[in-house]
Order: structure tokens, then C-alpha cells, then sequence
């Protein structure tokens, strides 16, 4: 991993859009502070896409995408907020329509949308329920994350968040889900798994297609991708200008594909720091 002021200026000014993960990436102790939000606005102001991307229940994410008056939160500069790991999406419908573009905090139109038909997210529903019980019978101290209520398409363990598992209990609740024909993957703070072939990589291709009809492989060179964690280590592998937030090396040595560069600061503010070394180039 290369430091953040390696980033040729060149790559940088070429970029059209930047996917970014939201936990330990974007947040800081579980809340978005003022700069990373603030790199939000910047990214959006420029003109460039902004995508959050994470495995955060679709639940989770609707204050983010809508708008919470009554919580006082605002509606995120975004194009669109992918959760539980490329599954579902908030969007606005017509954007990938000919014609003028609706502003991004116009929410009047926003819409869910999933790449399962709601036969197959029913049948397997069932089938995680099962497999969710199976873990929690055979992994002393698994518990289902605390925003499950809010997930449609997978299921999550909590090993970060709000309560502890050592290597080998999360090791072990991994295997179960793959015995079971799942995937699995490991963020900074859940154990995901789910049935289906998407995943970050496949769900930012698909969600490219869905709201401009492109082909993101054939445009890689001009996205980026902002993480943190093992469950990053697709998008690492697949764009060429992927950053990793600082708190990256706490996962360094479980990483078969490292981000190309690494930002001084941990979370939100390294965030910040990746928004504004991308923006110095557009602006020059």
C-alpha cells in the first residue's frame, strides 16, 4: 500500500465517481462526522458520483437515502446507497432515464430496488432463518446483529459492534455459513452471509447499469473505491484506484488483495483526507 500523496494526479483527474464502504470507513465509532460528511457534499458539488456500498441492512440505510426529520438527519449526497452487500438499493428511479436528471436531494422519488425477485428473497429467508439458528446453537456468545430487523436478503452476526467474538468463533461461524452453501464475509464489525452470487464488486456493477445503463469494468480507471476490511477485498482486487482508510491494518495481514493506497488517518477523517486529495486534482 502506497501513501494517499502517491495518487498520480493524472489517475485522479480522470475520475467520474467513487464507490465508498460506510463502517470504520465513512464512520467513526459508529456515527459520520462532520468531515466525512462534509467530503460527501464536496465529491457531489464537484460533479462526481457518490455511492455508498456496504453490508448494513437496507432498514439501516433508509434514514440515510431519505431523509429523518424527526431524528435530524438529512438526506445523503448520494446517487445511490447499496446495502447488505450489493442486494438491494435506494435509488432514484428515473435517473438512468433520457431527459433532465432530478437533483440528488430530490426524495420524493426514491425507490428500492433488488437484483432477487421476491419469490427467491422468500425462499431464502427461510432457509438463513435456519442457518442463523444453527450458529447461535453452536457458537457460544453469536448473536445476530442489532439492526437485523432491518435486513431482507441476508443475515449478520455481531462481532464488534456491540459485543465481542474472539478469531476462532468468527472463523467458526464463517464455516457454517459456507457448509450451508452461503457466502460469508467479514466486515470491521459483522459476520455477513447470504444466498445468491452478488457481492460488492457484482452489486456496483449492477448498480451502474441500473442507474446509467454503463458498463463499470469497461470504465474502472474512472471510479474509485474508499474501504477498510476483508469484505473490501473484491473491490481492492478490481479498481486500480482503490484507497484503504488507516484502521485498514488492523486487517492487513487477512488481506489476499491490499488497496493500492492507504490514507494517513483512520475512518471518516481519512475519508476526508481521500476526498480531498481526489478534488485537488479536479480542481488544478
Amino acid at each position: 500500500m502506497r501513501p494517499l500523496n502517491h495518487w498520480p494526479a493524472a489517475e485522479r483527474s480522470q475520475l467520474i465517481g467513487i464507490f465508498t464502504d460506510i463502517d470504520d470507513t465513512l464512520s467513526t465509532e459508529g456515527v459520520v462526522t462532520a468531515d466525512a460528511l462534509q467530503a460527501l457534499h464536496d465529491l457531489k458539488a464537484a460533479g462526481l458520483h457518490v455511492i455508498p456500498i456496504t453490508g448494513r441492512p437496507i432498514g439501516w440505510c433508509e434514514p440515510f437515502a431519505q431523509g429523518d426529520a424527526a431524528r435530524g438527519i438529512a438526506p445523503w449526497p448520494v446517487d445511490a446507497l447499496v446495502a447488505e452487500n450489493g442486494a438491494v438499493a435506494f435509488v432514484p428511479p428515473n435517473l438512468s432515464q433520457k431527459g433532465p436528471q432530478p437533483a440528488w436531494n430530490v426524495r420524493e422519488q426514491l425507490s428500492k430496488r433488488y437484483q432477487q425477485g421476491a419469490a427467491t428473497r422468500a425462499r431464502h429467508s427461510a432457509r438463513m432463518l435456519a442457518v442463523a439458528q444453527q450458529v447461535m446453537r453452536e457458537v457460544p456468545g453469536a448473536t445476530l446483529s442489532q439492526d437485523s430487523a432491518g435486513r431482507e436478503t441476508d443475515i449478520a452476526f455481531d462481532h464488534s459492534e456491540f459485543t465481542h467474538l474472539p478469531p476462532a468463533a468468527i472463523a467458526r461461524v464463517v464455516a457454517i455459513l459456507q457448509a450451508s452453501g452461503m457466502h460469508a464475509t467479514v466486515s470491521s464489525i459483522h459476520i455477513n452471509g447470504w444466498f445468491g452470487s452478488h457481492n460488492k464488486w457484482q452489486g456496483a456493477c449492477w448498480i451502474v447499469r441500473e442507474l446509467w445503463g454503463r458498463d463499470l469494468q469497461a470504465e474502472i480507471g474512472q471510479w474509485a473505491y474508499v474501504g477498510d476490511s476483508t469484505n473490501d477485498q473484491l473491490m481492492f482486487q478490481h479498481f486500480d484506484n482503490s484507497v484503504g482508510v488507516a484502521n485498514i491494518r488492523r486487517f492487513e495481514a487477512d488481506l489476499l488483495h491490499l488497496p493500492r493506497y492507504i490514507s494517513p488517518s483512520a475512518r471518516g477523517a481519512g475519508f476526508a483526507e481521500v476526498a480531498h486529495t481526489l478534488l485537488e486534482a479536479h480542481r488544478a
